[in-house]
């Protein structure tokens, strides 16, 4: 994916002011205008403009945009920072899901309009329908507002309770973006799920003539774990056993999110197979399940004993892995 310099797009300083983004959009789109430029490129060139004047128009996506750095150049390969968003307090609540129904202003060669989907996918990845720009408007009153919040999955078993020191985008009376940062404490239950908000209220937007003051939704994200991968409240462990305790059986100890608990491998286990912990997931109403996937861990055949031992099984052990005619 590359990267998009949207101040180069529009031939601006990376100072400008609004009035500035505005007059240079204006410039291009009429030099640029589909419907009556004669460029060959027009089409492209203005779908570019509109990309570029989506973002830098916004306080809130210019400023998450700056926050990137000026380092970056055009056709750069970009990747997006796994914590984007994380800090920032937006306006609206989060909506979540894919891009549809999501449009921009914007005229295309058919007079019609450009889908946000017709953007760059670069724009897609930092701005599009599952970014935290995504929000809707707020009600009557404040606007409500949004963050993200990054939590472990030890935190999402037991709670937790966080200050977060979020920056909110201002416009100056000169146009130019400013972020102002506050900081806020929340307490997150415990069997808090992935996407899951946390509400404050009155913590959103103050309301003016006397309105009430919007909602601060907090959107928690569950940070990958090293050991458990989760799926709704359902956690899964790969777990080493050696052959002998996947052909006989045997009572072992494995680690689930509440602590160490024993747990039986039935005689003639496979390697992949799942065996289900009830109630050992996140909590909730009902609770999740914990399930241990076995992988069977092979000795190696590192000294005289270990290849004498994997000789005996190969004469006196009547198996062909490959006589099932798996492919």
């Amino acid at each position: 994916m590359e990267f998009q310099d949207y101040y180069k797009i529009l031939g601006l300083e990376r100072s400008a002011n609004a009035d500035q983004i505005k007059t240079a959009y204006r410039r291009l789109a009429r030099k640029y205008h589909p419907d009556v430029s004669k460029e060959p490129d027009a089409e492209a060139r203005f779908k570019e403009m509109q990309e570029a004047y989506e973002v830098l128009r916004d306080p809130e996506k210019r400023a998450a945009y700056d926050q990137l750095g000026s380092e970056w150049k055009s056709g750069q390969q970009f990747h997006p920072p796994p914590d984007w968003g994380s800090g920032f307090e937006f306006s609206g609540r989060p909506a979540g899901g894919g891009r549809a129904g999501r449009r921009r202003a914007g005229a295309s060669a058919g007079g019609g309009t450009f889908a946000e989907e017709d953007f760059s996918d670069f724009f897609s990845s930092l701005f599009g329908g599952g970014s935290p720009f995504a929000g809707a408007t707020g009600r009557a009153g404040g606007r409500d507002h949004h963050a993200r919040v990054d939590i472990t999955l030890e935190e999402a078993y037991r709670g937790t309770s966080r200050t977060l020191e979020l920056k909110r985008p201002e416009v100056k009376p000169d146009g130019t973006v400013e972020l102002h940062s506050h900081t806020v404490r929340v307490t997150i239950p415990a069997g808090v799920t992935e996407g899951q908000l946390v509400r404050l209220a009155g913590q959103g937007e103050p309301a003016t003539g006397g309105g009430s003051a919007g909602d601060l939704y907090l959107e928690v994200h569950i940070l990958p774990d090293r050991s458990f991968t989760l799926e709704n409240r359902d956690v899964t462990l790969t777990f080493p056993v050696a052959p002998w305790e996947a052909a006989l059986g045997a009572s072992v100890t494995v680690p689930t999110l509440g602590g160490a608990v024993e747990m039986r491998i039935p005689p003639g286990a496979q390697s992949g197979q799942k065996l289900r912990l009830r109630g050992r997931g996140l909590p909730g109403q009902p609770p999740g399940d914990q399930y241990v996937q076995l992988k069977v861990v092979l000795p190696r055949a590192d000294s005289a004993e270990a290849k004498a031992i994997y000789e005996q099984m190969r004469t006196k052990l009547n198996f062909d892995p490959r006589a099932s005619g798996a492919r």
